[in-house]
């Protein structure tokens, strides 16, 4: 069994690709993932604390509950997958990667060529940089099984 944190990006269905694949091909992998509902990541403090009429507390609400799902996540995973998208800055994708590598777990970066210069540090905490979903399934097919 291998337990797997999806953090990254939450504009596109990258997420569902990777577990698709692995539930294919029968890996016993569990999947964890940040909470990928934008309204209700951003909301969660407001709502279940109170209203706050400075964004900063809001966000500041909603950060701090949501670090508490995170942190328990990347403590308990073995390997954690960042995706990096094209459309947004991924700041807390960033985040997430240098716990993890405080942690020292396995880490696999997805991006494309145009943000090998900005996430050069994120690059070199990482066991493997890919392109595709299919390149991270890949890794994970031959972690399990031993080939390729």
């Amino acid at each position: 069994m291998l337990n797997v944190y999806l953090s990254g990006e939450i504009h596109s269905n990258w997420r569902d690709e990777i577990i698709q694949l692995c539930n294919d091909e029968g890996l016993n992998i569990t999947f964890t993932s940040p909470v990928t509902d934008h309204e209700a990541s951003d909301n969660c403090g407001v709502e279940i604390l109170g209203h706050e009429e400075n964004n900063f507390w809001k966000d500041n609400k909603g950060a701090n509950i949501n670090a508490i799902r995170t942190k328990k996540s990347l403590e308990d995973c073995d390997v954690v997958i960042v995706k990096f998208g094209e459309k947004y800055k991924q700041w807390n994708a960033a985040f997430d990667t240098g716990y993890a590598a405080a942690l020292n777990k396995s880490i696999i970066v997805i991006h494309g060529d145009e943000h090998q210069h900005p996430l050069k540090e994120v690059d070199a905490s990482a066991s493997a940089v890919v392109k595709s979903q299919q390149q991270a399934f890949q890794i994970l097919k031959y972690i399990l099984s031993g080939k390729l």
